[in-house]
């Protein structure tokens, strides 16, 4: 948390940050500098927004012409002069008004909607990545949603927009409550409070998908954000909403000029800093839910468009003005969603396109641009071990009674893992299986269930291991590989395998997200390293590319069979179900070979874990064991994704509760981290078989339920 300064910081400077730096350089500067603005610059102001509507007016017209109903640029001229309509087909009236217009509709009232949101968003909590996607704001409007959804209850729009709205303004509120009030010149605590929100709003959505799928049928498509329309009605009752909360937003435009300059200056200017906050955030709800009421939730638009916004600001200073920026957001956004809407068409053909949802792309856009801004990031956050994680265990003996107690209850949640299920087991069941003398129905329970737990141990190990390496390793409390990105590369590549139809492809499953995620770390590691190591573009970086993966997933998913996609997505929420002693052996043999390294490396993990400094001048040489500890952490969790899927936060969890336990030095802190990850992987494995019996939760989509509050608890404890 940054110290504030008695005087108010210039405005192009957040307090914290080295006056040398550009205002436009790092994500956490502030959005808006109005002091730079001037007063001249209206012309200038105007003539931009009177181009970015030309654009878009332009882009309409080229989205109009897309479809699958054949009619073209000449059908579109002759029904509009007058002339009969002849495609052979549909009436061109009818195809113009039932389809495509509402489709356009959609597109801008969407796109505009989150573009201003993103705006308001970053302006208010001074932060470049901000967006309603990275506080979550999108993931509750979509939960919500989808819990009205789960129960079959039938509502009107106004009122799945209220859900929407109450959804989105919860998430947005627990985001920033959590990030704190520094949270504008922190910007890494903000974008991890925001996904770890996302991630855990997204499991419960994932879990109602699962469990309620005759009632959410088409939701799964529709939660990646789709134009798609049934009428012209929602888009009539979204777009006067829409204008009128813009209105709202822009009677505070001055109020956010002057914010832009601190909250010291502002209060002394006679700005209430509290209230002005709230009505900003609350319209940025208000314009956020409404777009996800009517086509999903499209990815990243609220943080590209701004991100434009402000690009073309730097040319035209006038722009900095709230009451030009807003609607300069809003209307890129709604240039960037008809943009990727028709380019998808127009590259995968109207027929293609119908079954990818126009938020795939625009998240591949997001992702990039959370790359970008990572890579100019000049100063962090300084996210400290929190207060709880302490040597808590010093004596030896203490700590070979904590690995005794840790191994006796993994052996216990073993048994238990093995016994429970929808048919429960005695131990005398086992001895005989064990014998193979068990009867079929028995035989067949713990054929199925004993690879199944072994994979989970195998896997929970695995990633246990891995966290406290890539925690140890970059110097984050927070890092882990489903937050750096590198599950997520691992579940492309079997998800790739997985949707070609290979006969006899396990051999290639492995060996495509071993690759993929070992590629993945590369280009994370090498991005990371340009200019000198920083903890937090690490993490922030690796965050871009899991958004920018998992959209590639979800675009191949949905181009599978149907009859498929219940099953590899299961599988991509992390699941044990159909799993062999196969599919654990490659796990096993990484650990038992990752192992013996990684304790040998220990002492210069100690040392790493320090700062940078200190490594050099006792001789070791930071970039090659953090090269060499991380690679063996990307291997171990791109493994681990053949046994479970892709499963979050057991490389967060394991780790601190192993350094609570024997405290922070790696000989002790490896050996309890991998017990306690297999643990909690097997615990949620069981939990999956047992609570809604007969039927299975993922065990990822435990974890995650698990693991984000938990990861939440330690972000709010990580303070400076």
């Amino acid at each position: 948390m940054s110290t504030r300064h008695p005087t108010a910081p210039p405005a192009s400077t957040p307090p914290g940050t080295p006056t040398t730096t550009p205002p436009d350089s790092p994500p956490d500067s502030p959005p808006s500098t109005p002091s730079r603005a001037g007063r001249g610059g209206g012309p200038a102001g105007a003539a931009v927004l009177a181009a970015l509507l030309a654009a878009t007016v332009a882009v309409g017209l080229w989205h109009l012409t897309q479809g699958t109903s054949g009619v073209g640029v000449g059908d579109l001229l002759r029904h509009l002069t007058g002339h009969r309509d002849d495609n052979g087909g549909a009436p061109v009236g009818e195809i113009l008004t039932g389809s495509r217009l509402p489709r356009l509709l959609a597109g801008v009232a969407v796109g505009f909607a989150l573009g201003a949101a993103g705006a308001l968003l970053q302006s208010v909590t001074r932060n470049a990545l901000a967006s309603p996607d990275t506080l979550a704001v999108t993931a509750g409007s979509y939960f919500t949603l989808s819990l009205v959804a789960a129960t079959g209850l039938t509502v009107p729009l106004w009122a799945s927009g209220a859900v929407a709205f109450a959804g989105g303004l919860t998430a947005a509120v627990l985001v920033l409550l959590l990030a704190g009030r520094a949270a504008g010149t922190t910007g890494t605590r903000l974008i991890l409070a925001g996904s770890a929100t996302a991630m855990a709003l997204d499991a419960g959505t994932s879990m109602l998908l699962i469990l309620f799928s005759q009632n959410t049928t088409g939701l799964y498509a529709w939660g990646s954000g789709s134009l798609a329309q049934l009428n012209i009605d929602a888009s009539e009752r979204a777009l006067p909403l829409v204008a009128v909360v813009l209105c709202a937003a822009l009677a505070l435009s001055r109020r956010l000029d002057v914010l832009g300059l601190g909250d010291d200056t502002a209060a002394t200017l006679g700005v209430p800093v509290r209230s002005t906050r709230v009505a900003a955030v609350v319209c940025a709800v208000l314009l956020t839910g409404t777009a996800v009421t009517l086509a999903g939730p499209i990815g990243f638009v609220g943080l590209g468009a701004p991100v434009l916004a402000r690009l073309i600001a730097g040319r035209v200073p006038a722009l900095h003005r709230h009451l030009l920026l807003v609607p300069a957001a809003g209307l890129l956004g709604a240039l960037l969603v008809l943009l990727a809407d028709a380019s998808l068409r127009a590259v995968q053909g109207a027929d293609g396109a119908a079954a990818i949802p126009t938020g795939v792309p625009t998240a591949l856009l997001g992702s990039v641009v959370i790359v970008v801004l990572a890579l100019r990031l000049r100063d962090t956050g300084q996210l400290h071990r929190p207060p709880h994680a302490r040597v808590a265990v010093r004596s030896r003996r203490a700590f070979v009674l904590v690995v005794c107690a840790v191994t006796a209850l993994l052996a216990v949640a073993v048994l238990v893992s093995v016994l429970a299920g929808s048919l429960w087991l005695r131990t005398g069941d086992l001895a005989l299986w064990l014998r193979g003398a068990a009867p079929d129905l028995i035989g067949q329970a713990l054929d199925d269930r004993v690879p199944r737990t072994t994979a989970a141990v195998a896997a929970g190990a695995a990633l246990g291991l891995a966290g406290c390496v890539v925690q140890g390793a970059v110097r984050n409390p927070l890092a882990e590989p489903g937050v750096l990105g590198i599950t997520a590369g691992a579940g492309l590549g079997a998800a790739s395998v997985a949707t070609s139809g290979l006969s006899g492809s396990r051999p290639l499953l492995v060996a495509a997200a071993v690759a993929t995620g070992l590629v993945t770390f590369a280009l994370i590691a090498l991005l990371s390293w340009r200019g000198g190591f920083l903890p937090d573009r690490f993490v922030l970086v690796g965050i871009g590319f899991g958004y920018g993966l998992n959209s590639v997933t979800t675009f191949l998913l949905l181009r599978a069979d149907p009859w498929d996609t219940p099953r590899i997505f299961t599988w991509l929420s992390g699941t044990t179900y159909g799993r062999t002693f196969s599919d654990a052996v490659p796990v096993a043999v990484a650990l038992a070979a990752a192992l013996p390294v990684l304790l040998v490396l220990r002492d210069r993990l100690d040392l790493l874990a320090v700062d940078e400094d200190t490594p050099r001048i006792v001789g070791v040489r930071p970039a090659r064991t953090r090269f060499a500890a991380l690679t063996i952490a990307a291997v171990l969790a791109a493994l681990s994704v053949i046994a479970v899927g892709v499963v979050g936060f057991v490389g967060l969890v394991a780790p601190h509760l192993a350094r609570s336990l024997v405290g922070t030095r790696h000989g002790r802190a490896i050996p309890v981290s991998m017990l306690l990850g297999a643990l909690l992987v097997c615990v949620a494995d069981a939990l999956g078989r047992t609570l809604i019996a007969p039927f299975q939760l993922p065990a990822g989509l435990v974890i995650a339920l698990v693991g984000a509050p938990y990861f939440l608890w330690v972000l709010r404890r990580s303070r400076v």
